[in-house]
């Protein structure tokens, strides 16, 4: 489907809007910084911003942790010793664990993900990022002794709950710290990397678990649970080095610490026009004109004027990766058996799906680059949309039918790769880039729990339909959320706006104006006001360094000065 086809030409606008009440000199530097980062190419930004990149990817890494993790539990719904040990014995002589405790498991890590996001709100806002993930890595790694020495469904429920909480801050930092280390062209490679690394972790455990079949003990499920072990203290050693995000310490207003940190994100003789002092002022600017729209931080702040645009857009595309039918790649290993497959074929398919989950993150790349992240989102959607409704007409079939069996295998993998060339690596770079800098932290957290209350739903749902003890709807599952893909679509159609290009402050500017969705893309904006009167002193950037406590704002330490 062609762009012209899901979207009409917009008119072009021009929107403006005054400067905040910061001095002359902080604003020209802001200027300058927007202009230079604006004009700097993907390869430039690269070279300058190397040292970002690669402190972003490690981060980043606490996400294959917990994708390992999660598809770990998920898929031993269809592994045999697991089954054997958990499950009940049913009337033909297999062993399978009751929806209602395949529910209970997954929710369970779920339920402690949100008690965890939002307290990570509260923690990541006060102590920084890197001292709450080197926290939460500390708790992941108490918690999976819970797990591995299990030896019943509610001991193994606890750790699941647990676990959850530290699997929470890693879904909120990942990628906040992307985007808020990484200029304007680099943001969307390092948020929608955090996809890949929920593919990676994915892959890995199903790789696992793809060994184990040879075991019949015990260990066949053991050994996975343990090697969970392998991630926390190497990433807590690497995270604890890595420099603090800068725009946390503008927030806190530390801005000589701002610009240490900053130059250690950064290449020396890059080549390029960029200085420290004018990057950091265009941050205190920012942070600034968001202060202004919104004077607090907290999590009622989130539905207050223009941020309650805002927080619904941020909400409703994570809640998408949810109800786009998503979960069927969760449990895809346990869906392929319920479609008919051995459990060996339902391992190598698993295996094949994840992949191609690792590809269609990398194609994702190219077609931010070319199409935008809303038209993406969009077509992704509709294309599922079909995918899904296909499923359920296959299924009509009988699931004794193995032509149908592979069918709808190869359309479950069309599927994913569609999924994560779309709607499961944009989503990522559209909640970093929507939020407000001063509330990216718990607009991620809320964000982040809409979709977990969303997946909580739908991990009821999803095994009632497709447990031969419940409903027995089997591929026929399809149907239900091609029904809610297309209402995604709809919502998407409506109310995403296109953040491709923009920086933080002309974003703060198109909400401030409220300009409609679709129109984002097309509107120009007059990037910032440096139009202050001239009786305004300029201030040097050393001086006003040295006068800026932990304590006090940017607006009023410049206050001081000025006086």
């Amino acid at each position: 489907m062609s762009s012209t086809a899901l979207e009409q030409p917009q008119e072009v606008r021009r929107v403006s809007v005054a400067a905040p009440a910061v001095d002359k000199a902080t604003v020209q530097e802001a200027a300058k910084a927007v202009e230079n980062e604006q004009n700097m190419g993907i390869l430039e930004s690269l070279k300058l911003y190397r040292s970002a990149c690669f402190w972003s990817v490690f981060l980043s890494t606490c996400i294959v942790m917990e994708g390992f993790d999660t598809t770990l539990i998920n898929n031993l719904y269809a592994y045999g010793p697991f089954k054997e040990k958990f499950g009940d014995r049913q009337p033909d002589g297999t062993y399978e664990l009751t929806a209602q405790w395949q529910s209970g498991l997954s929710n369970g890590a779920l339920s402690g993900q949100i008690l965890g996001l939002f307290l990570n709100g509260i923690i990541a806002d006060r102590f920084g990022y890197r001292k709450t993930l080197v926290g939460a890595l500390t708790f992941c790694a108490l918690f999976i002794f819970i797990i591995f020495f299990a030896e019943s469904l509610p001991q193994l429920l606890v750790g699941e709950i647990l676990v959850g909480f530290p699997w929470g801050v890693f879904q909120t930092l990942a990628p906040t710290y992307a985007a808020e280390v990484c200029p304007t062209h680099l943001r969307a490679y390092l948020t929608t990397y955090v996809n890949m690394c929920w593919v990676l972790g994915q892959f890995i455990a199903s790789g696992v678990l793809r060994a184990m079949l040879l075991r019949d003990d015990k260990w066949g499920y053991k050994i996975p649970f343990a090697l969970q072990w392998m991630w926390p203290v190497p990433l807590a050693i690497g995270i604890w080095l890595a420099p603090e995000s800068p725009w946390w310490l503008v927030r806190r207003g530390r801005l000589e610490e701002a610009k240490r940190s900053l130059i250690r994100l950064t290449a020396r003789n890059a080549g390029s026009d960029f200085k420290p002092d004018e990057t950091i002022s265009m941050m205190v600017h920012t942070n600034e004109f968001e202060k202004e729209q919104t004077a607090g931080i907290k999590y009622t702040d989130l539905f207050k004027g223009v941020n309650l645009r805002r927080t619904e857009i941020v909400c409703v595309t994570w809640m998408t990766q949810a109800l786009c039918g998503s979960s069927f790649m969760g449990y895809s290993t346990y869906f392929y058996q319920q479609a008919g497959m051995s459990e060996e074929n339902s391992f190598n398919m698993s295996l094949v799906q994840y992949a191609l989950g690792f590809i269609g993150t990398l194609t994702s790349w190219f077609l931010m680059t070319h199409i935008g992240r809303r038209k993406l989102y969009l077509g992704g959607q509709l294309a599922m949309c079909v995918f899904l409704f296909t499923i359920g007409c296959v299924s009509l079939v009988g699931r004794e039918n193995v032509p149908a069996q592979w069918a709808i295998g190869s359309l479950l993998l069309v599927y994913a790769l569609t999924y994560n060339c779309t709607v499961g690596p944009v989503c990522y770079s559209l909640v970093s880039e929507l939020t407000s800098t001063r509330l990216r932290t718990k607009s991620v957290v809320l964000a982040r729990n809409c979709y977990n209350i969303c997946g909580i739903i739908t991990n009821i749902i999803t095994p009632a339909m497709l447990n031969p003890t419940e409903w027995n709807w089997g591929a026929k599952s399809g149907y239900f959320f091609a029904g809610t893909c297309f209402c995604c679509a709809v919502w998407t159609f409506f109310r995403l706006p296109e953040p491709k290009g923009r920086s933080y402050a002309e974003l703060d500017i198109l909400f401030d104006q409220r300009v409609p969705a679709r129109k984002f893309a097309t509107t120009q904006v007059d990037r910032l006001d440096t139009s202050i009167d001239d009786s305004t002193p300029d201030i040097d950037f050393s001086e006003k360094e040295k006068t800026l406590g932990d304590n006090k704002t940017a607006a009023n330490q410049v206050e001081n000065i000025t006086q």
